[in-house]
This record gives structure tokens, C-alpha cells and sequence, in this order.
């Protein structure tokens, strides 16, 4: 008993001196082991790619930690200011980025690239989550008008390079705001049916012909076997394939005799199922849907409304994400080049996850010290 006692009594003093919440460490440790390996089989057992894989959890979770240690107070305070720098990225983007496989999101700076459009996912909320606070729940129609504009601005900048997922992401991560925040339904249905009727001016004049492509897949991908349906196809036969226990690691014939497309980026999920079958895609399921219990239940015991709406805000982005990557690899979404979150081979995307659950354990930690007005 003495020892336990030490041992929890250690734990408190280090949670108290680092502000960390072990749930969420334990969980993302978790899941980081599961990505290494299902990298490891699907990029052909590359040491390089691996150790990329590799360092990229590792600076993920040190961002995490290090964005914990920070006061809900200063997100608040500075979050119109990272909001402003995060389009003034997107802007450099269109000036000074580089282009891969025709889409120009990418800057570089010290030999590093990452995508702005990632960090929209995180300003958006935080900028939102500011302004409702400091007003009456729920808001205004000229402080909806505003919202409105802020979730616009870098939504329509992220689709101009070409990035329709991330995109529909940012939109999405600002629309629940507005949710969270107390809107009314009337008002919900009335912007939703202004979408509906817009829908015809984004098909025909918006889109670009592999997105329109991409749509039309989903409804028939055996109609162009060798185009346009191939991933998806290959997808599926992947994930059939793994039955309930899968083929083993390092067993899927799908990823290593290179018949699935994009195996340790976006189809990572196929490569999951084919190799540890049901049994691992229920496992790393029971992960995320714990992740993302844990914040829910930071979101209702916060202490002010921006702390609850930008945790919740959070948590719904996550959940979006897994279920918009599944979604394309089963093929019932179209390919949006969504990525799985924490799984995906992919820096930029793994870093705004992880600022946004440091984000998440901050208001859990500092919520003694907060009150509701910030």
C-alpha cells in the first residue's frame, strides 16, 4: 500500500508540476504504437520512413505537452493574432508555396514543409470560441455575420489550392462553433437550405474535374475498374480481405505487393484492416472513441464557455476526421484525401491534432485557476 500510495503521489506531484492528463497521454502513446507498426508494413519495412514516422510522434507529442503548459487565458487573448497570421500563411501559400501532384499547399522553411491550411482547423474555432464568449450565448445576427466570415475567409482560401477536404474540415470545424455556442435550429436549417441552393454554382463552377470525378465514382467505381475506381476497389478487397483476426503483419498482399494506392497516407485504415482484420480496427476504434469521451467530458466540466465550446469544438473536428477517412477507404464518401488522425504518415496534420489535444488537457489542467470571465 505504501508503494502504490508513493507511486500516486509521484504521479500527482508530476501532473501538478507539468499539467498533463495521463488519459489523454496514455491514449495517444497508444495509438502513436499502432501507427508505427501499420507504417512500418505498408511502406515496405523502410527504416527511412519509419524513423520519419517516427520523429514525427515524438515532436506531435512534445507540441502536445508543450501547448498544455499554456493558459487558457493567453489562447484567448492571442487567438485573433494567430488567426491573422494563419491567412497570412495561406496567402504566402498561393506567392511563395510549392506544388505536389498539382496542388500548391506546401511552405518550407528550414528544409521542413508543412501546410498552413492545417492550422485553420485550430485558429478558426479559437478566434469563434473568443468572440461568443465575450458575448451573449447565443449570438447575435451581426455577430453571426462575422462568424460567418471568419469561417469563409480561409475555407475558400484552402479550396482555391486545390484542398476540398480540409476545406469542408475548417468549414466544418467553424459551423461547430456556432452549434456549441447555443444557435438556433430555425437559424441551422435556414443557412443549411442557402448550401442546398448554392450546391449547383459549386458543382459547375467551383469544382475542379477530379473532384466532380471523384463523386461520380462513389455512386459506380466498377464502372472505370482501371481509373478513377481503382483505389476504391482496391480499398475494399483490402479491408474484406483482413476477415476477423487479418492476414498478420507484414502479411497483406494488398500493401505490400503494391496494389493499394497511398497505403501509409491516406489508406492506412485498408492496410489496418487487411492485416489485423475486425479485431484491430475494433481495438484502435475503442482508442479513439475513449479520446474522444475523455475530452467530451473536459468540455462539459470546463469552467467558462470557451473552454467548453473550443474542447468540444475539438473533439467534433477529431471525430469528423476518422469518420470522413473511413468513409472514403469503404467507399461510401468520396476520396477527399482525408487523413486518419495520428495514423496517417503525414507531419502537418499530426501536429494540429496534437496542439489541439494540448489545447484540450490546458483547459482541464488550468480549470481551478479559471473563471468565467477570462
Amino acid at each position: 500500500m505504501d508503494k502504490e500510495f508513493r507511486i500516486a503521489q509521484s504521479k500527482r506531484s508530476l501532473s501538478q508540476l507539468i499539467r498533463i492528463d495521463w488519459t489523454i497521454l496514455t491514449l495517444v502513446v497508444l495509438l502513436s504504437i499502432f501507427s508505427l507498426l501499420v507504417t512500418w508494413s505498408a511502406c515496405g519495412q523502410n527504416d527511412e520512413v519509419l524513423m520519419k514516422k517516427f520523429f514525427q510522434i515524438v515532436l506531435g507529442i512534445v507540441i502536445m505537452l508543450s501547448t498544455s503548459q499554456v493558459s487558457p487565458k493567453r489562447y484567448e487573448k492571442y487567438s485573433p493574432y494567430l488567426y491573422m497570421f494563419n491567412v497570412f500563411l495561406l496567402i504566402f501559400v498561393f506567392i511563395f508555396g510549392h506544388s505536389i501532384k498539382g496542388a500548391q499547399r506546401w511552405v518550407s522553411m528550414c528544409k521542413i514543409s508543412f501546410q498552413p491550411s492545417e492550422l485553420s482547423k485550430i485558429t478558426v474555432p479559437l478566434v469563434m470560441s473568443r468572440m461568443i464568449n465575450r458575448d451573449s450565448c447565443p449570438i447575435g445576427l451581426k455577430k453571426l455575420m462575422v462568424s460567418l466570415f471568419l469561417i469563409g475567409l480561409p475555407t475558400v482560401l484552402v479550396a482555391m489550392q486545390p484542398d476540398l477536404g480540409t476545406s469542408i474540415l475548417i468549414a466544418f470545424s467553424g459551423i461547430s462553433v456556432l452549434f456549441f455556442s447555443g444557435i438556433s435550429w430555425r437559424k441551422i436549417i435556414f443557412f443549411l437550405m442557402i448550401l442546398l441552393c448554392s450546391l449547383p454554382y459549386l458543382w459547375f463552377f467551383t469544382m475542379h474535374e477530379y473532384q466532380k470525378g471523384r463523386i461520380i465514382t462513389l455512386l459506380s467505381p466498377e464502372s472505370d475498374p482501371l481509373g478513377s475506381g481503382y483505389h476504391i476497389i482496391q480499398s475494399k478487397i483490402a479491408i474484406g480481405s483482413g476477415g476477423l483476426f487479418g492476414k498478420g503483419l507484414f502479411q497483406g498482399t494488398q500493401s505490400n505487393l503494391n496494389f493499394l494506392p497511398e497505403k501509409h497516407t491516406d489508406f492506412v485504415f485498408s492496410v489496418l484492416a487487411e492485416e489485423f482484420g475486425l479485431f484491430g480496427v475494433l481495438s484502435v476504434m475503442v482508442v479513439y472513441i475513449s479520446l474522444i469521451f475523455r475530452g467530451m467530458m473536459i468540455a462539459i466540466n470546463s469552467k467558462n464557455s470557451f473552454g467548453m465550446i473550443i474542447v468540444a469544438t475539438i473533439m467534433s473536428s477529431f471525430f469528423a476526421c476518422i469518420f470522413v477517412n473511413i468513409g472514403m477507404v469503404s467507399g461510401i464518401l468520396p476520396v477527399v484525401g482525408i487523413p486518419l488522425p495520428m495514423m496517417s504518415y503525414g507531419g502537418s496534420s499530426l501536429v494540429e491534432m496534437m496542439i489541439g489535444l494540448g489545447i484540450t488537457v490546458s483547459i482541464h489542467t488550468h480549470k481551478k485557476f479559471l473563471s468565467h470571465e477570462l
